[in-house]
């Protein structure tokens, strides 16, 4: 077989020449390879290797990170046009994608806000309060980490190591990670801070990140309350919830390209996240897949 970049360079030509596709079509081509190349390179197979059970992993891994269903249709379509034509130019004898099949769009698959409807909702929050700065700060950190409500309301100072650009995360089953932090997140808690050091902090809450103004950990339940006020506020008809911004933040990193393994590290999902596991992985890797991809990071 020859080398993988004749390969894919012959593939882009085909795309250019055969299919007629536009630049920007077969750049999104690109990227969906890019995906699934990434994949491969992580479960150490080679494309011409790949059977049906692999893709079937690859795709169930995006359904994992709650991409929406026009996204994982969107991909499954890059991946189909790619073997297609390694069959026609007598790469494989069969075609792997064969029996894959596409999502309907209809699928019932968790929202995801759009980069535009997260600006309006973060416009309508009054920034003159501390509970308004105290929630901006929220979820800006929801958006920008992916983090579970869970994990959230139980961030401490302790946690917080902004001159390395990571917070330590508890996820489920007490496991710890390190997540990325934004510099736009970053800025939003110092902002937050400054109100909370005026705080009449309970005993024991000293070093609760986020406080009710009672001052002890504020609930998850008062966070879905002023969730769904400001979607109302900003015209959003979408049901959402705080774990709309995790299924966000991982679509938004996945569509601007970043590595799904990466993702899936950042996100602390059970099957591939241990501390051991993230020991392995180079954790300015890991920074600069979100400086990278995520719309925070970008100017």
């Amino acid at each position: 077989m020859e080398t993988k970049d004749n390969i894919i360079k012959k593939y882009r030509n085909y795309l250019l020449l055969e299919k007629s596709l536009s630049p920007n079509s077969i750049d999104a081509y690109m990227t969906d390879l890019d995906k699934l190349s990434g994949f491969l390179g992580d479960e150490g197979l080679k494309a011409e290797d790949v059977k049906l059970d692999d893709l079937q992993q690859f795709i169930a891994q995006l359904y994992d990170l709650g991409i929406n269903a026009r996204s994982v249709a969107r991909i499954i379509s890059g991946i189909k046009s790619f073997y297609n034509f390694l069959v026609l130019d007598g790469y494989m004898q069969a075609d792997p994608t064969e029996l894959l099949e596409t999502p309907k769009i209809g699928l019932k698959l968790p929202t995801v806000l759009s980069l535009d409807e997260i600006e309006k909702l973060m416009s309508v929050i009054d920034l003159s309060t501390k509970e308004g700065q105290r929630n901006r700060a929220i979820l800006e950190v929801l958006y920008s980490c992916g983090l579970r409500i869970s994990e959230l309301t139980k961030l401490k100072f302790s946690d917080l190591f902004f001159d390395e650009g990571f917070i330590k995360v508890e996820g489920k089953g007490s496991k710890q990670r390190l997540v990325p932090v934004s510099h736009t997140a970053i800025n939003e808690i110092e902002k937050y801070l400054y109100y909370r050091r005026e705080m009449d902090i309970k005993k024991g809450s000293e070093d609760v990140l986020f406080l009710s103004n009672r001052g002890t950990a504020i609930s998850r339940i008062m966070v879905f309350h002023f969730v769904k006020q400001y979607a109302d506020q900003a015209g959003i008809k979408k049901t959402i919830s705080p774990h709309t911004f995790r299924h966000s933040f991982a679509t938004h990193l996945l569509e601007g390209g970043a590595n799904i393994r990466a993702i899936q590290l950042m996100l602390g999902h059970e099957k591939i996240t241990t501390t051991e596991i993230y020991t392995h992985m180079d954790r300015e890797y890991l920074r600069q897949e979100i400086i990278e991809h995520h719309p925070r990071n970008k100017k």
